[in-house]
């Protein structure tokens, strides 16, 4: 089942709901963490007003997600004016897979107005390669396009503190969401793939993505994104990075930090 069918099934208005996480987005055993970030975030979308923009979400994969049943939920934590504190979970067989923060604010009337931060110098999609076609490559990323502009192949032995390039839903030519920016920024592995010599193990632990309020219907699943991911720290077996994700005409999308595990 393809990325957008999934979604769809999300009702609105209705808490404790369960939807099925579809076959064809391995990510080694677990099911694709994007996807999973995706789904939480249009299901928390769907329950309140359209003027409450997603700001900010802060996401903790609590453990390996499986495809087949799951249960969304969500609580509440204080509405004010303008902004909501809402907790949600994805959950399989009574135990947590995903737990969620969610700020979700109205726009207001603001004497402040700083443009988002242009991105970096990532060239065009003609200059690099994508991924190769191998059986190393997760299942879930056969569902994407990259170009790989910014650093090194993942296991290249080529280390640098930034990895990122060119990409796009590969097979889905849908109106840009929210839920999709989420699937496009952690389509690209952890930026320290690239230091590796030879394959390991490596997953996100803790994610924080935030939203600028941007009109997002001129914009489709199948148009090429540009994403830099800048590593901060790395050592002991676990990193820090922060990234963004820009249209191909250079508007700032989504800024995005992340604690990642490698296990190598």
């Amino acid at each position: 089942m393809q990325f957008h069918e999934t979604l769809a099934l999300i009702e609105n208005d209705k808490n404790n709901q369960t939807i099925t996480l579809p076959e064809g987005w391995a990510q080694g055993r677990a099911f694709f963490g994007g996807f999973s970030a995706a789904i939480a975030a249009q299901f928390l979308l769907q329950q309140f007003p359209k003027d409450y923009h997603l700001r900010s979400f802060a996401i903790s994969f609590v453990a390996p997600a499986a495809a087949g049943d799951a249960t969304l939920n969500y609580r509440v934590l204080r509405q004010g004016s303008s902004v909501l504190q809402v907790a949600v979970e994805l959950t399989q067989n009574n135990e947590v897979m995903l737990a969620g923060l969610a700020s979700l604010g109205k726009g207001r009337q603001s004497s402040v107005s700083v443009s988002g931060e242009t991105p970096p110098d990532l060239k065009t999609i003609n200059d690099g390669p994508g991924l190769p076609d191998i059986d190393i490559v997760p299942e879930f990323a056969k569902n994407f396009d990259y170009r790989i502009t910014s650093g090194g192949m993942p296991f290249s032995g080529q280390p640098g503190r930034t990895f990122g390039g060119w990409v796009r839903f590969r097979n889905e030519q849908q109106e840009l969401t929210i839920a999709a920016i989420l699937a496009l920024v952690d389509a690209w592995p952890p930026a320290v793939l690239p230091h590796l010599k030879q394959p390991a193990p490596a997953s996100s632990l803790t994610w924080t993505i935030e939203f600028p309020d941007k009109p997002l219907e001129n914009f489709s699943t199948h148009d090429w994104y540009q994403y830099e991911a800048f590593i901060e720290h790395a050592e002991s077996g676990y990193g820090h990075s922060r990234a963004g994700l820009w249209s191909g005409n250079d508007e700032l999308l989504a800024i995005s930090r992340q604690t990642f595990t490698v296990f190598a």
